[in-house]
């Protein structure tokens, strides 16, 4: 009986993590990428921080000890990682921890706010002076009154890694089918059996969609509610006067310098559908308010303008896990925390689809908490 694949769509940062953790379990794997991996998803232009105690919002608890317990997962993901890649270089973690700075009146109150709130769920700062905020980080400009230090949080460079990851892929024997959107997803009886693209079907073992913010364009699934948030970003050409030690934010934008000279500002948040233009008026906010916290960005030259597409939930919480559908699973709706849940998206997915075991306490983030709102309020249409 001839064996089928276990068919991903979808070949960013998601889609490429969880093919490679279930090669390594021994499940013959084909992801379908509508564009080219693993540059045309979120992934590739985003910042490559995994920054979950600078991440943490209000009401979100739940979601910071999911990106915790991914953080917490990141050395041993990056070990296994160098066992599958020889040609390209596996970046190193980087443990640089966060400063969360103010130049303002208001932005020192939302710092003691949000320091207040870290506290109380056990995971507090270090309130700093303007002074000693300096010391830390001297390219820090005079106008920062105040920092909130996160020791925890750290960084990788993205783009490094979707490279390993695509190699790793492949080396384990991995087939990525580029230029290929699927269409359609064809289930009987309840089970999702194969994909549809321009009229041809291919038998699957499985399907696990992570598509990301395009996930829309695909017939035969649940709605999960995926909408596309666009993020545009700034790439400064770094020199070694430019090197910064840390994560740096402001309320109103991040700084990050990366293993390769990149300085990288971002991001907007914009409900633009699904353009993807790079536009004046948020690359000049985002220069502004950069420069605002570290005056040295006015002299670096502009290497690349970025603009990409997140992958939004309707709670901004991503969606893992198998469907309504036996046999089809959510990798999706990670938002601004993709390369951040990486590790854990992808183990998580491999035991459930490997050995039929789910993580525990996690139906908070289960395609089934939008899926079964759907029905009940259709059946009470």
């Amino acid at each position: 009986m001839k064996e089928y694949p276990h068919i991903i769509i979808g070949g960013g940062i998601i889609g490429l993590s969880v093919g490679w953790q279930l090669l390594r379990a021994g499940i013959p794997v084909e992801i379908y990428e509508e564009y080219s991996a693993p540059r045309s998803g979120a992934g590739w232009n985003a910042a490559g921080m995994l920054a979950p105690q600078a991440e943490a919002g209000y009401e979100e608890e739940a979601l910071f000890n999911l990106c915790n317990q991914s953080l917490a997962l990141y050395e041993k993901f990056l070990e296994e990682l160098s066992e599958d890649v020889q040609k390209v270089v596996v970046p190193k973690l980087y443990k640089c921890g966060s400063l969360l700075v103010a130049v303002t009146s208001d932005d020192i109150k939302t710092l003691e706010r949000q320091n207040n709130f870290r506290t109380s769920i056990g995971y507090g700062g270090k309130m700093l002076r303007g002074s000693e905020a300096r010391e830390r980080e001297p390219l820090l400009s005079p106008k920062v009154k105040q920092a909130l230090y996160l020791e925890h949080d750290a960084q990788i460079n993205n783009r490094k890694l979707l490279e390993a990851l695509l190699e790793a892929f492949i080396n384990r024997g991995g087939i990525l089918h580029e230029h290929s959107h699927v269409d359609r997803i064809i289930s009987r009886n309840g089970i999702a059996e194969a994909i549809e693209i321009q009229g041809e079907q291919f038998q699957t073992s499985g399907i696990s969609v992570a598509a990301g913010a395009l996930i829309g364009k695909i017939s035969g699934i649940d709605s999960v509610g995926i909408r596309p948030v666009k993020g545009q970003m700034i790439s400064l050409k770094g020199d070694p006067l430019s090197q910064l030690q840390h994560l740096i934010r402001s309320p109103r934008v991040y700084i990050a310098a990366k293993d390769d000279d990149r300085l990288l500002i971002g991001a907007s948040v914009e409900e633009q559908g699904i353009s993807r233009s790079i536009t004046a008026g948020p690359i000049m906010e985002l220069l502004h308010y950069a420069w605002e916290v570290i005056p040295l960005v006015y002299e670096l030259e502009i290497s690349e303008l970025q603009s990409g597409l997140r992958p939004a939930s309707r709670d901004h919480c991503p969606i893992i896990g198998g469907s309504d559908i036996e046999k089809l699973f959510y990798a999706t709706g990670h938002y601004r925390n993709g390369i951040l849940l990486a590790p854990l998206t992808s183990y998580a997915l491999r035991n459930e689809i490997v050995y039929g075991k789910k993580m525990e306490r996690f139906e908070e983030f289960s395609p089934q908490r939008f899926t079964n709102k759907t029905k009940i309020v259709e059946e009470i249409v």
